[in-house]
């Protein structure tokens, strides 16, 4: 980090957020994880409880301006804060930051008519409803969005929306869903689509089902169908024709909160290995003493600081006003290997323990499998790395890895 944003940002600032945040998460999440993970009623309560203190601490929706109803502390800080709050699932909720409510807030926001931000993100900043993001779909590669099929028509004052999606996230208690979906067939590829506004409620919005996914245990990913699916046309978020451009400006902020959040769970497993390794008794003397542990322990300290340095330095340019191609799709496949490389290993370090429920090491390895394929799969984003560094060479101007 330079210099001069160290100055803008303000360490001590920086530093006392992060210090609130611990001190929440030590006091009221992890104590508390057995019971919110049940699902039921009473961890519902338990979780608008918790919701209502982060408010009361001015510690609520950190991903927002103070005039959009969150905390306003700004991008950087927000990317420092989500390495405490990934290293618990329940944690952004807690907070009023959790996927895909905070992307649907942001883009809301920034590109949200004064009546859509009213009626649809004043109620799901304040926690009142759900919402869910719905692009993916079966048919077709999600690493090639441009092949999306689902359609939106103009009839009268109307979208009608046919179409079919999964992975669909939240769509069970979601009050609306933000759609993307074509609607100017014959321009470009990249301004065909659009995003559109879709009460969960509207006649022809269909949840065929829950996806069953690894390290899912509510039924979060969602099948719909979208038959004749009936909205006005002031439902459209932004421009007609804008959608990947809106896209872009949820997409690339919101893979540098997941790397950073998967710090956190990297740095817990870490945690988690060093502190058995030293109690565990084995062939004479602590697992610490062995080799094998200390190699484990080493490799898994390089490489969170590697990719916590890479994340860092992505954010940086985001927060500059780049579009920081190259290291967000490196941060996302890297970041992605290190978090299950790291959790493997301290599994391993646990023994029989560490694929029991004594520990939350298994529910984080299920759960980060799917790191190499949500948000792009590896390949892809190794592909963009490659093509773009081969075009600067291409173009003549090599490539500086010290370039600001």
């Amino acid at each position: 980090m330079s210099t001069e944003t160290r100055a803008a940002l303000g360490e001590a600032a920086i530093g006392e957020l992060r210090g609130r945040t611990k001190a929440f998460m030590d006091e009221h999440i992890y104590p508390n994880e057995e019971a919110l993970s049940a699902g039921d009623e009473a961890a519902a309560a338990l979780m608008r409880d918790l919701q209502a203190r982060a408010k009361a601490m001015g510690m609520w929706a950190p991903h927002l301006p103070a005039e959009a109803g969150g905390m306003g502390i700004g991008f950087m800080p927000y990317v420092y804060m989500n390495e405490l709050l990934g290293r618990s699932p329940h944690a952004p909720r807690a907070f009023g930051a959790q996927a895909p409510d905070s992307g649907n807030a942001e883009i809301l926001w920034q590109f949200g008519t004064p009546e859509q931000r009213r009626r649809w993100m004043e109620p799901l900043v304040a926690g009142e409803i759900t919402s869910c993001f719905s692009m993916t779909e079966p048919e077709v590669s999600g690493a090639d969005p441009t092949n999306l099929q689902t359609r939106a028509v103009r009839d009268g004052d109307e979208w009608v929306i046919n179409g079919h999606k999964w992975f669909t996230s939240g769509a069970l208690k979601a009050a609306f869903a933000i759609v993307m979906c074509v609607t100017e067939p014959e321009q470009p590829p990249h301004g065909r689509m659009s995003q559109i506004i879709v009460p969960v409620d509207t006649p022809g919005f269909d949840i065929i089902r829950p996806v069953p996914v690894m390290g899912d245990t509510e039924g979060h990913h969602c099948e719909i169908r979208y038959r004749d699916a009936r909205v006005p046309l002031t439902n459209v978020l932004g421009e007609p024709g804008g959608g990947f451009r809106i896209a872009q400006k949820r997409l690339g902020p919101g893979r540098i909160h997941h790397c950073m959040r998967w710090l956190g769970q990297s740095q817990r497993a870490f945690e988690l290995m060093c502190e058995y390794s030293l109690q565990r008794e084995v062939f004479g003397g602590p697992l610490a003493e062995k080799q094998t542990v200390q190699n484990w322990i080493a490799d898994s300290y390089v490489e969170i600081q590697a990719a916590r340095l890479l994340t860092l330095r992505a954010a940086e340019k985001i927060d500059a006003g780049d579009e920081a191609r190259v290291e967000i799709s490196a941060i996302k496949f890297f970041g992605a290997k290190v978090l299950h490389d790291v959790i493997d290993r301290a599994i391993q370090t646990h023994g029989a323990r560490g694929v029991s429920g004594d520990t939350p090491l298994e529910s984080m390895y299920r759960a980060a499998r799917s790191a190499r394929i949500y948000d792009g799969p590896d390949e892809t984003h190794r592909m963009v790395v490659s093509r773009r560094i081969l075009r600067s060479f291409r173009e003549g101007a090599g490539w500086d890895f010290a370039t600001l």
